[in-house]
């Protein structure tokens, strides 16, 4: 937002440095990102001064070029060829002298020294284009007789140099969105050291003549809780006089006509948005505000047919739309050069229709910013009076009276606010008389109060003032951050907890991908609300939907890294890029009206993944060895690889098959409650919905649940002096019998001397029943503390056997 320095002069009484103004500013919470310079005139005609031609003649050497002499001060004459055909000798005339610059648009010419057809030329006598004072070339400036030859240009033409603030303003300080907004800040930054008031455009001289009053009907009381407006009859329209043009250039607005300049003027004087309709455009003389139905054509200022949609709200005639409430203007019923009869609107609208709207039709404007922040319901006539009087200054014309149509009145906040946490929220006892002159000069006034509590009524433009934390924020803001002394006391009790580092683990497994030749993806959390239709595993209703979506596309929030993973496979896919590696590290989101993830944030999760992708080729072809697809036992290999630098024991987790509407087949690695990943092949229904054909292999880690399960310890073991002693079998199981089976129940039958287990053969088909399969499975035995005899070996494989055949059904082949 941009402050002009002079403007903001005519509301309070300032006379402080650019860059003191700047830092209380900053300090008072209206943070100071730049400051520009500004001139009405580019360059400030810096260098050029009122001449007079003494004398003219004309060039031996050409017939359209003269030779004058030019006097400038009490030196002595100065030689100037010119090509003007309308100078002679006696003109006052604007001269540059060698050395100056001249600004023309985005070009610029430096004068020189310099002989024209062998005359010398010591400097320019101008035409008002080559110095930014208009358009015209047809010959050189010829000024007023009374004009004092050696007077600055600048001077003469009282060009204005001004500086230009860019605030940062936070969405909640719509209120500050104005020049007298940031006045009314500064005056109570100010009464705090001395007296000072603002001065505010006096409307007193308003007095209504035109009786063409118009019909106000508000249909949509919900998005419009206020509408005002007035008519002025038998105006002029035409060009804005220059200090008004100048102001809206000084913050990058462009003059149009002095009606809607005036308009764009009050805007930032008053942070109240108006609009102007051509008075005679409007069918029937009647305003309606109200919605219009779906797909109803409308043409805007910018000459773009839109689709309305049935929630946008309009500001419309007896027949038709004129105006997007709040947003933007019907290029049917604005103000031309050929306008005698306006209708001025100014009007309290909802903020969150306003702002959808908005982003509805993507436009941007002045007004829509600030609508939908939040505007002051009880502002609306002060700024209408305020623009009828300027433009009757300007324009002529007479007012009608005032049309206001506020069928429910927004009353002010009343909060109660305790010094008790006053002081604790600031961390420093303030004086009850300070406090009290610090709400007073924000115009927040006091109802009551006792020893311990204030009672405050709010003023209606400070609509984020809604509790006692913000009355307390206030108070510390024109108090001064500054000014709260930091304690070297240390109020707490300082105690050590080794902790997991996060980030550090993140670090560590993402070098550890790196290195095995993966490529970290980073995609948004918002995704298509489509990629969760008919899905089990993620329901549509568990996602979380944003409410005011940019797109369709962008409309909710991810309850899996897996669409974002696939639509970046896809992406690489349209360019032939297909053996891929990729990982993320990213955030879900999900919505269960059943759970309440806390008393705050109820039904609401978020939790934070690991992704992993494969697909394509595993290796390239070489003399090595021949390119091979990526398979599952590939992913795995990796998953395990990543458990092993988080030290997480796999041994000790259980692994469980999964098929799924997600997966065609995979593994789940658990314990207890606590799920690590799922990994496998994604089924085709996934992978169509991003029309992807190619196998994709993926994993996703609960990365909470791997970071609480991690651990910094090393631990250290004596390699036993006693020999491992490996045992096979072959088993005839059924097919629905799986290794982990297996495995669980070993493990669980012989805990001292069973190390491991490894399958390192599976036979299905000739010679086997229809429903078995054969597992060729070693286990490794031993004691750390002796050598395992025959006799122990024997015990430990008749012990495991017997167990297989009563619970598996197993038999030994």
């Amino acid at each position: 937002m941009k402050i002009s320095y002079n403007w903001l002069k005519n509301y309070i009484n300032l006379d402080l440095s650019v860059e003191k103004l700047s830092r209380i500013l900053t300090d008072i919470g209206l943070e100071v990102e730049g400051i520009e310079n500004f001139e009405s005139v580019k360059g400030g005609l810096k260098g050029l001064v009122i001449g007079e031609i003494i004398s003219k003649e004309k060039h031996p050497k050409a017939d359209k070029l003269s030779l004058t002499k030019v006097k400038i001060g009490d030196k002595k004459l100065l030689n100037v060829v010119c090509g003007a055909s309308n100078v002679e000798s006696g003109q006052k005339i604007v001269f540059a002298g060698i050395g100056t610059t001249l600004y023309q648009n985005d070009k610029t010419l430096k004068i020189k020294k310099t002989k024209i057809r062998g005359e010398v030329s010591e400097g320019m006598i101008c035409a008002e284009d080559e110095i930014g004072l208009g358009n015209s070339h047809e010959g050189i400036i010829i000024l007023d007789n009374k004009a004092k030859v050696g007077t600055l240009a600048k001077d003469h033409f009282k060009i204005i140099n001004d500086n230009i603030f860019e605030i940062g303003l936070t969405p909640n300080r719509i209120d500050a969105a104005s020049h007298i907004g940031v006045a009314r800040d500064l005056v109570a930054y100010f009464k705090q050291y001395k007296n000072i008031e603002l001065f505010k455009p006096n409307v007193e001289k308003f007095s209504p003549k035109n009786k063409n009053k118009i019909s106000i009907e508000i249909e949509n009381q919900e998005s419009c809780h206020r509408y005002s407006g007035l008519t002025i009859s038998n105006l002029e329209v035409k060009e804005s006089p220059e200090w008004l043009k100048n102001n809206l250039k000084s913050i990058g607005l462009k003059p149009i006509n002095n009606v809607v300049d005036i308009t764009n003027f009050v805007l930032h004087e008053t942070g109240q948005p108006l609009h102007a309709f051509d008075f005679d455009k409007i069918i029937g003389k009647k305003v309606i505000v109200k919605n219009l139905k779906k797909d109803t054509k409308f043409k805007t200022l910018d000459e773009l047919e839109r689709n309305l949609s049935d929630e946008d709200l309009m500001i419309c005639n007896s027949e038709n739309g004129m105006c997007m409430a709040g947003v933007f203007g019907g290029i049917d019923s604005g103000v031309t050069e050929k306008t005698k009869n306006i209708f001025l609107e100014s009007a309290y609208f909802n903020a969150v229709s306003v702002r959808k709207t908005a982003k509805r039709h993507q436009l941007k404007t002045d007004s829509s910013f600030r609508f939908e922040r939040g505007m002051d319901p009880n502002n609306t006539i002060y700024p209408l009076k305020r623009a009828a009087l300027l433009i009757k200054e300007m324009a002529g014309g007479e007012i009608s009276e005032i049309t206001d149509i506020y069928n429910k009145k927004i009353e002010k906040r009343k909060i109660k606010v305790s010094y008790k946490n006053i002081s604790r929220l600031i961390g420093k006892t303030i004086e009850k008389n300070k406090i009290k002159n610090i709400l007073n000069s924000l115009e927040i006034f006091i109802l009551e109060e006792n020893e311990e509590n204030l009672i405050l009524e709010v003023p209606t433009y400070r609509v984020d003032v809604t509790r006692e934390a913000d009355i307390i924020e206030e108070i510390l803001r024109i108090y001064g951050y500054n000014n709260i002394e930091i304690s070297t006391d240390v109020k707490s009790a300082i105690s050590y907890a080794p902790k997991i580092d996060d980030k550090s683990l993140k670090n560590k497994v993402g070098d550890l991908m790196a290195n095995m030749g993966f490529n970290e993806m980073m995609s948004n959390s918002l995704t298509k609300s489509f990629y969760f239709e008919e899905l089990e595993s993620y329901k549509k209703e568990n996602t979380v939907k944003i409410v005011n979506p940019l797109s369709s596309d962008l409309n909710s929030l991810r309850q899996t890294l897996l669409f974002s993973g696939l639509e970046t496979i896809k992406f690489n896919q349209n360019y032939k890029n297909f053996d891929l590696k990729l990982f993320e590290f990213g955030n879900s989101y999900s919505f269960d009206k059943e759970n309440n993830f806390s008393k705050f944030i109820k039904n609401y999760f978020e939790k934070q993944n690991l992704s992993v992708f494969l697909s394509g080729k595993i290796n390239s072809n070489s003399w090595q060895e021949k390119e091979k697809n990526t398979n599952f036992f590939h992913l795995k290999n990796y998953v395990c690889n990543i458990f092993q630098i988080l030290k997480i024991d796999i041994e000790k987790l259980k692994l469980k098959e999964i098929k799924n509407d997600i997966f065609s087949y995979g593994l789940n690695f658990c314990l207890k409650k606590n799920s690590f990943v799922n990994f496998g092949l994604l089924t085709k229904k996934v992978c169509e919905k991003l029309d992807i054909e190619t196998e994709v292999f993926y994993a996703e880690f609960e990365w909470d649940n791997l970071i609480k399960f991690s651990t910094n310890e090393v631990a250290f073991e004596e390699i036993s002096k006693f020999p491992q002693v490996k045992r096979d079998l072959a088993l005839l199981i059924d097919k629905n019998v799986s290794f982990e089976n297996i495995k669980n129940l070993a493990k669980k039958t012989e805990k001292k001397f069973l190390k491991k287990l490894n399958l390192f053969d599976i036979y299905e088909g000739k010679n086997l029943e229809k429903d078995k399969k054969s597992y060729a499975i070693s286990f490794i035995l031993q004691d750390k503390n002796k050598t395992l005899n025959e006799k122990q070996i024997d015990k430990i494989m008749k012990k495991l056997i017997y167990v297989f055949e009563k619970n598996l059904d197993a038999k030994i082949r």
